[in-house]
């Protein structure tokens, strides 16, 4: 008797615990207003650019810190403004800043909440013109201005208190690392959607900024062939396959020729 009692006492804690997480993530909607959807996010957005911030410094550091190439960050500083000032992104008053990473190993761009964005100069050597630069730089541009950072951890809120009241529930911690898993693979899906999402932003600020968007194409190519032609299957990764993205940012150029 006492058994069943402690089960019932663990479901209705659990059941609280859920119900606690849901009313919470589903009361801090907000509608973007450059992308126009509708999203769950709990930070404001001066607490996203005080985190973004905050972290810049971290992130340097993780990758060999700033260039002390000159012409590198002048170059990639101008043309960052650029797309920002002449597109939609300016309207968000966001304080973009660009930098340039000391990495010549990792092939990446890398943007925080609020506005610092990073390359490497792996990525930024293997560049070909100043139009594939744009693209990189409106893609991670694309990546704060539609609060993708906020709106994961958001979700990594709820996710995680659903995945804990599955421990408490079942009062095994093995349910709740399954648990956890399933999440994780749920907001993967995500992390794909934002990369799209990013790709189509990209092409909408290049084409304000006076840039040709089929350059972002290129870089899918370079992208591709830094990761040695090798990918893993596109449901279990965060970005989705340089294909998939080829054919949408394709599709994005099409729409935002006509307008």
């Amino acid at each position: 008797m006492q058994k069943s009692g402690s089960a019932t006492l663990k479901i209705i804690i659990a059941l609280g615990i859920v119900i606690f997480s849901v009313i919470k993530y589903f009361s801090s909607s907000e509608v973007n207003e450059i992308t126009g959807e509708k999203q769950y996010i709990s930070l404001s957005k001066d607490e996203e650019i005080s985190l973004g911030m905050n972290s810049a410094p971290q992130m340097a550091q993780e990758f060999g810190g700033l260039s002390q190439n000159t012409q590198y960050q002048q170059l990639v500083k101008e043309v960052g403004e650029k797309v920002v000032n002449l597109s939609d992104a300016k309207k968000t008053n966001y304080p973009f800043q660009f930098y340039v990473l000391a990495d010549r190993q990792t092939v990446n761009a890398f943007a925080l909440p609020g506005g610092p964005i990073f390359i490497t100069e792996a990525l930024l050597t293997r560049l070909k013109n100043e139009d594939q630069l744009a693209g990189v730089l409106g893609h991670e541009i694309g990546h704060v201005i539609a609060r993708h950072s906020a709106q994961q951890m958001s979700k990594q809120e709820l996710t995680q208190g659903i995945a804990g009241a599955a421990g408490v529930a079942s009062g095994d911690v093995n349910s709740a690392y399954y648990a956890q898993v399933v999440a994780n693979m749920v907001n993967l899906k995500y992390g794909r959607e934002d990369e799209l999402e990013s790709d189509e932003l990209g092409v909408r600020f290049m084409l304000k900024a006076g840039y040709n968007p089929e350059a972002l194409i290129g870089v899918m190519d370079i992208l591709e062939e830094a990761s040695g032609g090798t990918s893993v299957p596109e449901w279990q990764s965060s970005h989705p396959s340089p294909t998939n993205r080829r054919e949408k940012i394709q599709a994005a150029i099409d729409k935002y020729k006509s307008y």
